[in-house]
């Protein structure tokens, strides 16, 4: 079963990106792209539940 999920996907002031998912708190991610970032969100929902 796959569950959809909100990612918030912003340019981070230091560069890169930062990606949050407001349904789970506490999840978060960041990378050098956008794809780095949202690979990392996952894993951290994943982690989280």
């Amino acid at each position: 079963m796959k569950a959809e999920f909100t990612a918030i996907i912003e340019p981070a002031p230091e560069g890169g990106f930062w990606a949050i998912c407001p349904e789970i708190p506490g999840a978060n991610g960041q990378g050098e792209t956008v794809e780095e970032a949202k690979k990392n969100l996952r894993q951290a929902i994943k982690l989280i539940l």
